[in-house]
């Protein structure tokens, strides 16, 4: 009984439980605007996970058996990854570019996973008219360092800013590092102005503050994450992790793109064929796939498949009506493979994946 309390009051405490025999580590946000979405992109690649409580820190992936997820809080998802507690990790890319220190055991497999998507910017108060792009913004923080000031800004990313300002040509200026809301702190007095992440600027606009021209320092997105070395050094943690990647990838490519059939009437596949391609842009992804439709009462029936982007969709479907089609189905698709998989051959290109094959 001691055992058992002692276990749930680390779990409690947020803390992670020891890894166990899983063959592959998985540490997903457990707060924060990545959670759920995390969860439901999983879900739409096919890899729905299941946590026995919102109180449990560890989950699985009932399709892939032998994968344990880990729940962190997502400024920590980096460093699990990095320090080898898990293999691959899912967070913002501005975390992972703000808090990663070495490429070898912490990369980026697949930067967009197309949600979570936000700006860091530089924002100042409404009531400095004069101060509209960048170049203002420098010119303002030599004036203040003529004068004996330091420009003062609050930010959560520090390291993300620094380099961006020192590109910019800006030199002359404090970090005044923040855990809180960051809005309020022109009109709290304890910085001049904020550089944060921003969806819409609405909360920006409503706390009097402006975006700069040409302030836009990141366009993050969530991405997965993954320590090449670990990984590789398992030959099923390495199947795993392909798989995942794999399912990811597809999904992503396959998000835009329907899946059109019809009958159409024709002497032969290249008749057929030449009617369809009269319309090159919407002939479908690599041209229309033909095939003879074997009937008894009729023989010169063909049937039609195209790959069309959703913005296509109806389009290629008067086309096909234009060529004779009839019986005219589509339907999403879920998966769209290539011809490799960029985010697994990362992975070998990776000197810590020598000698796997």
């Amino acid at each position: 009984m001691a055992s058992e309390r002692a276990t749930n009051s680390r779990e409690t405490a947020g803390q992670v439980p020891s890894p166990g025999k899983a063959a592959l580590h998985m540490v997903l946000p457990s707060d924060g605007d990545l959670h759920e979405p995390t969860l439901n992109f999983l879900a739409s690649c096919g890899l729905p996970v299941r946590r026995p409580s919102a109180r449990r820190y560890t989950a699985t992936i009932p399709a892939l058996p032998g994968v344990e997820v880990l729940f962190q809080r997502a400024a920590d998802v980096t460093q699990k990854v990095e320090e080898g507690s898990a293999g691959l990790g899912i967070t913002g890319l501005d975390r992972y570019l703000e808090s990663h220190g070495d490429d070898e055991r912490a990369a980026t497999l697949i930067e967009d996973l197309h949600y979570g998507r936000c700006d860091f910017v530089l924002a100042v108060p409404d009531s400095w008219l004069d101060v509209v792009t960048v170049a203002d913004l420098a010119d303002l923080a030599l004036e203040f360092h003529q004068q004996g000031k330091q420009l003062r800004i609050a930010t959560k990313y520090s390291r993300l800013l620094r380099s961006y300002l020192f590109e910019q040509g800006i030199n002359y200026f404090t970090l005044v590092p923040a855990s809180g809301t960051l809005e309020a702190a022109p009109a709290a007095g304890y910085a001049d102005l904020i550089a944060d992440l921003s969806s819409t600027g609405i909360t920006l606009r409503e706390n009097r503050l402006k975006t700069l021209e040409e302030g836009t320092i990141l366009v993050s997105q969530a991405c997965l994450i993954g320590n090449p070395a670990l990984i590789s050094a398992s030959v099923e943690g390495l199947r795993l992790a392909r798989a995942i990647m794999e399912l990811m990838e597809a999904h992503l490519r396959a998000e835009p793109f329907y899946r059109i059939t019809a009958n159409v009437r024709g002497g032969s596949a290249q008749e057929v064929s030449a009617t369809i391609l009269a319309r090159p842009d919407l002939a479908g992804l690599r041209g229309p796939a033909i095939a003879r439709v074997y009937n008894v009462e009729e023989q010169d029936w063909h049937s039609v498949s195209l790959l069309v982007k959703k913005e296509q969709l109806l389009d290629a479907v008067d086309h096909l009506r234009t060529c004779g089609g009839v019986d005219i189905a589509a339907s999403q698709v879920s998966y769209l493979f290539d011809g490799y998989s960029a985010a697994y051959h990362h992975i070998f290109d990776n000197p810590g994946a020598a000698g796997v094959s």
